[in-house]
């Protein structure tokens, strides 16, 4: 029933007013991360069943908001889309000033998603998330936890630890990824949260650790290490992508984009390729995505509100 109503929404297309010109996706970060990545995976597939040209366009400032205030400004006539990650839509509405409201954007749907897991430095002596716990509650404040920064999703899976195993850790906020990996590496900090298609090589490497995964299951490339969830019940820390399109986008518009999403994500090539990458294809419709959006929101404010977390 699902792949023919996938099918009916696509060959109603040409009823809907489809655009004449290309379809853009807005990724708001640099080329060559994983944003970019899953978003030119999807544009290559989806415009095909579009029957229309795909362009990925790169409008990385600010933490994605620059790009984030270009689509919000676009025309809603399904020509322009947005491919954010979770902060964009659940985090930065909590802890800065923005000149949108992504509230307001229209879902289409949920690319792919991947875990965040929790990896060591090889200097601490933990080889497991129950040592980890048990070194930290023994010397309160002494481990250290980078991030990318205050307020990012790897800050806030921190302190959504510290909260859940009732442990002292020193934050240590960096300016992203790049320097507060190379401290990781270099011994300087303990340990950080992070997404696995960036911590994998490191971990296979064997020069970082991996103490756990923030999904809600174990990742198939590694079975013997435990989700975050099986020792603190109820933790959760997971990355996405998602489309979304402008505000006042007609839901009709949204569907049709959602229901080719949905089909390049039933593709066993597409599968293959995120799976190497242990993302977990989605292609959820627009009201799973909302959904997603809203839990995720909950989870967030919930964790800023207890931590206390600002940006100054």
């Amino acid at each position: 029933m699902r792949a023919l109503a996938l099918v009916l929404a696509l060959a109603t297309s040409a009823a809907l007013g489809q655009p004449a010109k290309p379809l853009r996706i807005i990724v708001p970060f640099p080329p060559g991360g994983t944003a970019d990545a899953l978003s030119r995976l999807a544009a290559e597939r989806m415009a095909p069943l579009l029957g229309q040209q795909i362009v990925v366009e790169n409008r990385a400032g600010a933490g994605g908001n620059l790009g984030a205030e270009h689509v919000w400004r676009a025309e809603p006539d399904g020509s322009t889309l947005l491919s954010s990650p979770p902060h964009l839509l659940t985090v930065n509405p909590l802890l800065y000033k923005l000149n949108f409201d992504p509230a307001k954007f229209v879902p289409v749907g949920i690319i792919a998603t991947y875990p965040n897991v929790l990896v060591a430095s090889t200097r601490v002596p933990a080889a497991s998330l129950d040592e980890l716990i048990s070194i930290a509650r023994a010397n309160p404040g002494k481990l250290s936890i980078a991030s990318q920064g205050n307020g990012t999703i790897s800050h806030l899976s921190a302190e959504l630890l510290k909260r859940m195993a009732q442990i002292d850790l020193l934050h240590v906020p960096y300016k992203g990824t790049a320097p507060a990996l190379t401290d990781l590496l270099g011994g300087q900090v303990d340990v950080m949260f992070d997404n696995l298609i960036t911590m994998m090589p490191h971990v296979r490497s064997g020069k970082l650790r991996l103490l756990g995964a923030g999904g809600a299951g174990r990742i198939s490339a590694f079975p013997d290490v435990p989700a975050i969830t099986e020792r603190l019940p109820g933790f959760r820390s997971e990355t996405w992508m998602g489309l979304v399109a402008p505000p006042g986008t007609p839901a009709a518009v949204a569907g049709r984009l959602s229901a080719a999403l949905a089909r390049v994500m039933e593709d066993g090539e597409v599968r293959r390729r995120l799976v190497e990458l242990q993302a977990d294809p989605v292609g959820s419709s627009p009201e799973q995505m909302a959904q997603t959006i809203r839990q995720e929101t909950e989870r967030w404010t919930s964790v800023i509100r207890s931590a206390r977390i600002t940006i100054d």
